[in-house]
């Protein structure tokens, strides 16, 4: 142990201190840090981003107009269903379809029981309605009387009722009505 001991002393410890307590070397410093993408763009960016959502909202705007279907107003339809059937012979299966288009007709333009409602239901609908003058009212009703009339008489094509120009004159006298009255609300 002695041996162990000496030779610890004679290490030179003065050396292993004095290298330890002697300053790093330092490093030269760095320039002056340079602004970023985002000081130096900023505005761009901004300008940037605000034009890019408008053009994708007016994309996607066109895009979505593009798939909205086209709402033909319900006179065009009808008076095209109507005039589908005027070659057509005349049977029940052509006045149930008359019967049907003209009460679709009526339903959907004045706010009444259409399609589904039988034809008496159709015209207490039709006879007690304020969008409706008594006189048109009237005319209806006893065109789909008529009509209900022959369809379950039997005795179809007997007589002449030309079913299917009637119905367009109905159309056509609604809509002269129709149109009056929206002139007189605006």
């Amino acid at each position: 142990m002695k041996r162990f001991i000496s030779i610890l002393l004679s290490l030179p410890f003065v050396a292993l201190a004095a290298d330890t307590n002697d300053l790093p070397v330092l490093v030269p410093a760095y320039g002056e840090i340079p602004p970023t993408f985002w000081e130096q763009h900023k505005l761009a960016i901004i300008i940037g981003g605000f034009l890019f959502i408008l053009a994708q909202s007016f994309v996607l705007w066109k895009f979505l107009m593009r798939l909205q279907p086209k709402v033909e107003p319900i006179e065009n339809l009808t008076r095209a269903a109507l005039t589908d059937l005027l070659n057509e012979p005349v049977d029940g299966k052509l006045l149930s379809d008359v019967s049907r288009i003209l009460r679709g007709y009526f339903g959907k333009q004045f706010q009444m029981a259409g399609e589904e409602a039988t034809t008496a239901e159709f015209i207490s609908a039709l006879v007690g309605s304020k969008m409706i003058p008594f006189e048109l009212g009237e005319k209806v009703s006893s065109f789909l009387s008529e009509c209900d009339a022959q369809k379950f008489s039997g005795a179809v094509g007997k007589v002449k009722l030309d079913a299917v120009e009637r119905a367009l004159d109905l159309v056509n006298e609604a809509e002269k009505l129709r149109v009056k009255q929206d002139s007189v609300s605006a």
